[in-house]
């Protein structure tokens, strides 16, 4: 099979599935752009300020905001990565769709508009109350990566198997949404797991660049730049709400 031609990439995911790992790895390729959240919306304000551009008019993505990602977002071989939650997707398409100079038939006809020949990575957990379950003690604590800062009014982590379901739920929904996006624009994205991710980071890397048909420069290696959080607590509230 030969090799795909790209300009960039979208990795496709829900909260707590390894993302960040994943786009680090990606990072120290040299060759895959610097994949990161530029298009949710919590960030916008502080992205365009970085940049010495206009803030988004009423949080909304516009060309002006794509042409700065992509400049920040690409490596010297000019491909561009970028990581879209589920719920990010709608708001980057209603933007792009407000501001194209003319009507695209598709959403994904919007997209290619501005990033090129497009590939999609889709990274999802297969246990999804494990991945629930990191998402709640997240929101309790506001500790989501080692090496950031922690937000300000964090708990110690509690047991709420409220809270558990209702991102169970949410979970589920997102994939769902995802599946559905998918199938409606015949995309067929690379498959990547948190389980495999986690088990072996620098092959799971390896699948997607050479998905990519993205090369690793000679004497460069991939560097894991974030390690698995889960712990104790994790193990008991999963036990706990499995056993419900």
């Amino acid at each position: 099979m030969g090799r795909l031609e790209v300009d960039s990439y979208l990795i496709c995911a829900t909260p707590r599935t390894g993302s960040t790992l994943l786009c680090g790895l990606l990072e120290s390729s040299g060759v895959a752009g610097h994949p990161a959240s530029y298009f949710n919306r919590k960030t916008l304000t502080t992205y365009a300020d970085a940049w010495h551009i206009a803030r988004p008019h009423a949080g909304r993505i516009d060309e002006g905001f794509v042409r700065a990602a992509l400049t920040v977002g690409r490596t010297s071989n000019n491909v561009f990565g970028g990581r879209l939650m589920a719920e990010t997707l709608p708001e980057l398409i209603a933007g792009l769709a407000a501001s194209a100079p003319r009507p695209a038939d598709t959403d994904l006809g919007l997209l290619t508009a501005q990033f090129g020949r497009l590939r999609f990575i889709h990274l999802r957990r297969r246990d999804v109350i494990a991945q629930a379950v990191s998402w709640a003690k997240a929101l309790q604590t506001h500790f989501w990566h080692p090496h950031e800062a922690v937000a300000p009014r964090g708990q110690d982590p509690r047991y709420d198997e409220v809270l558990i379901g209702q991102l169970v739920a949410m979970i589920e929904s997102s994939e769902a949404d995802w599946a559905t996006w998918f199938n409606a624009h015949g995309i067929v994205p690379h498959e990547v797991t948190y389980e495999e991710l986690a088990a072996d980071p620098r092959s799971a890397a390896q699948g997607v660049l050479d998905y990519l048909g993205l090369t690793v420069p000679p004497g460069r290696q991939l560097i894991v730049r974030h390690h698995r959080q889960a712990d104790q607590v994790n193990a008991d509230w999963i036990t706990r709400f499995k056993s419900r």
